[in-house]
């Protein structure tokens, strides 16, 4: 069988098998309440280790009446397909990165701001304040509704063979970003070439030079093995984009109050469990990268945060100048 077509039968046997895990959703007064939940990520990245603590607690909290099934490593396809099995109710569950939310919660581009925390707990402030609680209800009329928030870390430079320090090292330079038009404003107001990639398609693109460089944290720079052919990474911290778990309002609106408790206290305790796991995580990769030969470059942000400054002066969007001067108040709070 052409591995093309292997794939896609193997999709669509797993897609039979969600589904006859979602009528089991259905009957929420039956004795297990399953929740098919799909990722694109390792079996060893933080998250997942994290969405397995999730299922152990919400069936502890539930006496064995709830639990997940966790489909890793993109089994159900990319994170946008995904997202979309979600939508249409083919799916209970996923992980996003706030990044692509954009299309459908266009308030989440505030997010892709660069330079927009000054630090780690003003930007937890941020996510677990107001702010944050009313961007997850933000993609209900899409029929997905934000149940927390993952640590993704921040995100820095990374290059195959030219060193950046600074911002005009990145000029003329293609540097891979997700699909956001606010990460390729970004790069792009740097002085680099924003170029869109997939994720699962750039490592190759690294390795033949359809892109010179990337942007991402510690642990997907290691996990994904970009390492093996990236010579260099610059600590320039330009931009921390949480991750959201999603669950469709297809299945919320179904729970009962004490199932939609259940799920609310599991995420969040997997949410605490997430941030020590990313911390950890993201220690050993900057080691275990640096003893693969790879240069680490603590970056001088300020030249950064300078070159950035273009990209507030030219928002238009009232709701999300709105946000960031919100934002802003969050950081000034003692």
């Amino acid at each position: 069988m052409p591995k093309k077509r292997a794939i896609i039968y193997k999709r669509f046997s797993l897609l039979l098998l969600v589904v006859m895990l979602l009528s089991s959703c259905s009957k929420l007064y039956d004795s297990t309440t399953t929740i098919p939940l799909a990722h694109t990520l390792d079996v060893n990245h933080p998250v997942h280790v994290a969405l397995l603590h999730m299922d152990k607690r919400l069936q502890e909290l539930s006496s064995g009446q709830m639990k997940l099934k966790i489909f890793p490593s993109g089994q159900l396809g990319s994170e946008r397909e995904i997202l979309e099995l979600v939508q249409i109710g083919s799916l209970g569950m996923t992980k996003v990165s706030a990044s692509p939310l954009e299309a459908f919660v266009p308030k989440m581009k505030v997010f892709s701001l660069p330079y927009l925390f000054n630090d780690n707990k003003h930007y937890w402030d941020t996510l677990n304040g107001e702010v944050g609680k009313g961007l997850l209800n933000e993609g209900t009329a899409f029929r997905i509704k934000g149940l927390g928030y993952f640590d993704a870390g921040s995100r820095s430079f990374y290059s195959s063979d030219n060193l950046i320090k600074t911002p005009t090292d990145l000029n003329g330079m293609k540097i891979r970003v997700m699909n956001s038009q606010s990460a390729v404003d970004m790069v792009n107001t740097i002085g680099g070439s924003a170029t869109p990639v997939s994720f699962g398609e750039l490592y190759t693109a690294l390795q033949q030079g359809v892109v010179d460089g990337a942007e991402n944290n510690p642990p997907s720079f290691y996990f994904s093995k970009h390492y093996e052919v990236s010579k260099y990474y610059l600590l320039d911290e330009h931009t921390s984009i949480p991750d959201v778990i999603i669950i469709g309002t297809h299945i919320w609106n179904n729970l009962n109050n004490q199932q939609q408790g259940w799920l609310s206290q599991a995420m969040r305790e997997a949410t605490a469990y997430q941030r020590i796991l990313w911390k950890e995580s993201t220690e050993q990769s900057l080691k275990a990268v640096k003893e693969a030969g790879v240069e680490i470059i603590v970056a001088d942000k300020k030249p950064f945060q300078e070159s950035v400054k273009p990209v507030y002066d030219n928002l238009k969007d009232q709701e999300i100048i709105k946000l960031v001067d919100e934002i802003k108040l969050i950081g000034e709070r003692p």
